[in-house]
C-alpha cells in the first residue's frame, strides 16, 4: 500500500493565494450595483502606415488617455490581442488621472497598478483580450484616463484603433508611473486597449454606438472630444436621469456591412464590439454608407446589382436586430445621412435612390425599436441628397464638429430615462 500523500502544503498554498487575491477580486459590495462600459474602442489589424514599427514597442511604455462618459467607484480596463498571433506579455500597466487630453501629463499622485488574477504581469493569449481585476478608483463623469503599459517584446501582430483623434505617446524603457514622457515620441491612433469598465450605482447600462467614420469621428478635432457620441454623453450627463449611462464608441472609419473594409464587416466584430461589452442595454446602429456608395465607385452598377445589395443591407440590419435582441438590447436603428458630391464614393441617382430605400425601410414601424432621424438631422432641406453646408467637413460625405453635435442634439433623451 501506498503512503498517504500529505496535501497540507498545497492547501496551504491555495488558501494563502485566495486570501491575498479576495480582495481584488471580490464582487461589488453593494447589492445591485454593476459594471458599465464607460469607454470603448473597436479592435483592427492596423494599416501598414498606422502601425508601430516593432522596434518602438521593444522594451515600451505607450500611455494613451481616453475619455470617460459616466463616472463610478470603481474600475477595470480591458487590454486587447484581439488580431495578435501569439501571446502577448504586459509587463506593467498603470493608470491615472490625466492632466488633459492633449498632454502624457498625469497626476502622480493617483498612479495606480493594475493587476490580473493578483499579479502585475500578464500574458494575453492570440486572438483575446483580458479584463484588470477590479481596483477602488473612483473617477468622474467625461474625465480623462491616462492608461500605461509597458512591452518588453512588441507584439507579432498589433491590434489597434487608428481612428483615435486622441495622442498616444511611447519612449523606450519602463516609465509607466512617470509623472511626465517629454521625450515620448506622439502618434494618434491607440494600440492594445478596448474598453474601461466602471462600477455603477444600480439601474445603470451603457448605449453601444456601432457605425462607421462618422460614429468613429472622422473630422472632428483631435484630443478635442467632439464626436457624435462624446456630446450625447455630454448631453447625458447634463440630465439626473441619465447620469448613471454610459456612451461606447464602436465606430471603425470605412466599415462595411456585408465586407471587410477597414477592420472586420459589422457582422464579424458584433459579438466582441456589443454583445461582450458591459451592461449595455441600449445599441445605435448606423452604418450602410459605405456599402451603398462602394458599388459603383468604380462604375455604374445593373439594376439587378441594385436591387441584390439592397436586399443583402437589409438581411444584415435584421441579423443586427436578431442577436441584439436575444441578449436583452434596445436596438435604435440610424438614418443613413447624404452623400451626394462625395468625393471618396461620386454617387449618381441609382446610389441616392437605395439610400432612400434604405432610409424608408428604417423609418417604418416594426423593424427597429426606436429610430434617430440622421438623415434629417443634417441634410440641406433644399437638397436632401445633400449634407447641409454649415455641417459638411468638405468632403461631401462626413460631418463637421457642428454636424455631429446637430446629430447628437437630435437624439431624444427620453429614450434612456428609467
Amino acid at each position: 500500500m501506498r503512503p498517504a500523500k500529505n496535501f497540507a502544503p498545497a492547501l496551504a498554498f491555495f488558501l494563502a493565494v485566495l486570501l491575498h487575491t479576495g480582495t481584488v477580486l471580490a464582487q461589488p459590495a453593494k447589492a445591485g450595483d454593476a459594471w458599465v462600459g464607460s469607454w470603448a474602442a473597436s479592435q483592427q489589424i492596423p494599416e501598414p502606415q498606422n502601425a508601430l514599427a516593432p522596434d518602438d514597442l521593444r522594451d515600451a511604455t505607450v500611455r494613451q488617455i481616453v475619455r470617460l462618459s459616466t463616472g463610478g467607484s470603481a474600475l477595470r480596463v480591458h487590454i486587447s490581442n484581439a488580431f495578435g498571433t501569439e501571446p502577448l506579455q504586459f509587463t506593467s500597466v498603470h493608470i491615472a488621472h490625466a492632466l488633459s487630453p492633449a498632454s502624457a501629463a498625469i497626476d502622480a499622485a493617483s498612479d495606480r497598478a493594475l493587476t490580473f488574477a493578483g499579479a502585475t504581469q500578464v500574458i494575453v493569449p492570440a486572438g483575446a483580450e483580458y479584463i484588470s481585476d477590479p481596483i477602488d478608483y473612483a473617477v468622474t463623469p467625461l474625465s480623462s484616463l491616462a492608461i500605461t503599459f509597458h512591452l518588453d517584446a512588441p507584439p507579432e501582430r498589433e491590434t489597434s484603433h487608428p481612428g483615435s483623434r486622441s495622442t498616444s505617446y511611447y519612449v523606450h524603457g519602463n516609465l509607466v508611473s512617470a509623472p511626465d514622457l517629454p521625450q515620448a515620441k506622439k502618434i494618434d491612433h491607440w494600440y492594445q486597449l478596448s474598453g474601461v469598465d466602471v462600477l455603477a450605482q444600480p439601474a445603470a447600462g451603457a448605449i453601444d454606438a456601432l457605425g462607421d467614420s462618422i460614429t468613429d469621428g472622422h473630422a472632428t478635432t483631435t484630443n478635442g472630444n467632439d464626436r457624435w457620441t462624446d456630446v450625447l454623453a455630454e448631453r447625458l450627463q447634463a440630465s439626473p436621469a441619465t447620469r448613471n449611462i454610459g456612451v461606447l464608441n464602436e465606430g471603425i472609419g470605412g466599415n462595411h456591412l456585408l465586407t471587410d473594409g477597414l477592420g472586420p464587416n459589422v457582422l464579424a466584430r458584433f459579438d466582441r464590439d456589443v454583445l461582450a461589452q458591459s451592461g449595455v442595454r441600449w445599441l445605435i446602429f448606423f452604418e450602410g454608407v459605405n456599402d451603398l456608395g462602394g458599388l459603383e465607385r468604380k462604375g455604374p452598377a445593373t439594376p439587378a446589382e441594385h436591387s441584390a445589395l439592397l436586399s443583402r443591407i437589409l438581411a444584415a440590419y435584421q441579423q443586427v436586430i436578431l442577436r441584439a435582441h436575444a441578449h436583452g438590447i434596445q436596438v435604435i436603428g440610424a438614418t443613413i445621412t447624404p452623400f451626394t458630391g462625395s468625393d471618396y464614393y461620386h454617387p449618381d441617382a441609382a446610389t441616392e435612390s437605395d439610400r432612400e430605400a434604405i432610409n424608408a425601410w428604417i423609418r417604418t414601424p416594426g423593424h427597429f425599436d426606436e429610430v434617430l432621424d440622421f438623415d434629417k438631422a443634417v441634410r440641406d432641406p433644399s437638397q436632401p441628397d445633400r449634407l447641409l453646408p454649415a455641417y459638411d467637413c468638405g468632403d461631401h460625405l462626413h460631418p463637421n464638429p457642428a454636424g455631429y453635435r446637430a446629430l447628437a442634439d437630435s437624439i431624444p433623451l427620453a429614450l434612456f430615462a428609467h
